[in-house]
């Protein structure tokens, strides 16, 4: 028999991943702010009973529409006629450059309401949360030419209103700076209550910007991420990013439109967040929050 040793085969690069400077326990509201993937980990977070608000305004995207987001979190200004729009494609909808299509309504006066009503809770929400959740998807970004203003969504209005461009590193840091220093302790007045941020970028590619091209608008937002946690002691980094791109490198881990991550890759980065982020003293009471949400999924089937 050969005396040769048997060599362990390594067929991953495994993320490593350090315990969280910002922690999240069962007791924190948290507000979660971003892409899609920010609701994927927003409503696994809601299922299992979990305080949190996800995306009040709908799906954002770039820092400029989050950065907006917080400013008017934290001011609470209600939105106003002046910024009703039209959507485009005969959609007989009305929306505004703030919010996802799935706020528009049939008129103004319902939008409003709408908005509103949505905006006053969660800026209630907001001033009283902990935790600050921030997933950014993309550098790229539209500036509508007659508001001179980044807009959230273009509200399929025509392609001539709009100006494409890519934030700048610099530029994302001084908007991911302004949403410091609307939360950070370290920003606020003696006294005033702050919260802690955890910032992600998202590992779903956004590959209609091209491939090349949304690998330069990722790098942009890492470095400024990477920028503000040097700043910040309040403000932390979970590489959900890296764990898809670099540890599940396989189109297994993707849904069937190959960019978004499968039930089983959010299920995987839950996991991998909570082993950074939770405390190890409260992972016992999150599995138990698991475990109930899991029971009341569960329907035994009837036999009549």
């Amino acid at each position: 028999m050969s005396k040769s040793k048997l060599i362990k085969m390594k067929l991953q690069t495994p993320v490593e991943i350090r315990a969280g400077r910002v922690e999240i326990s069962p007791s924190d509201r948290i507000m979660v702010l971003g892409s899609c993937f920010a609701d994927n980990i927003g409503q696994r977070m809601r299922n299992i009973g979990m305080d949190v608000f996800v995306n009040p305004f709908g799906t954002l995207y770039n820092p400029a529409s989050v950065s907006e987001a917080v400013e008017r979190l934290s001011s609470g200004r209600p939105f106003d006629t002046s910024e009703c729009r039209m959507m485009g494609s005969g959609a007989g909808l009305v929306c505004s450059f703030s919010h996802h299509t799935s706020f528009a309504r049939r008129t103004e006066t319902e939008f409003l309401a709408h908005a509103n009503a949505v905006l006053s809770e969660a800026s209630e929400f907001f001033r009283s949360c902990n935790r600050l959740i921030i997933t950014l998807g993309t550098s790229w970004c539209y500036r509508h030419i007659g508001d001179d203003r980044i807009v959230s969504n273009c509200l399929k209005r025509d392609a001539k209103e709009f100006a494409r461009m890519r934030l700048s590193v610099d530029d994302s840091v001084s908007l991911l700076e302004n949403i410091a220093a609307h939360c950070c302790p370290d920003s606020l007045p003696d006294g005033a209550p702050g919260k802690s941020i955890i910032f992600t970028v998202s590992p779903i590619r956004h590959l209609r910007d091209g491939a090349h091209e949304n690998q330069l608008s990722k790098a942009a937002l890492l470095l400024a991420v990477d920028e503000i946690c040097r700043r910040h002691v309040a403000c932390d980094y979970f590489p959900a990013f890296e764990i898809v791109m670099d540890e599940l490198r396989d189109y297994r881990f993707y849904a069937e439109d190959m960019l978004h991550p499968s039930a089983q890759t959010i299920e995987y980065i839950w996991e991998r967040f909570c082993d950074a982020a939770v405390p190890e003293k409260d992972r016992p009471a999150i599995r138990e929050m698991e475990k109930r949400y899991r029971q009341s999924c569960h329907r035994p089937n009837l036999v009549f």
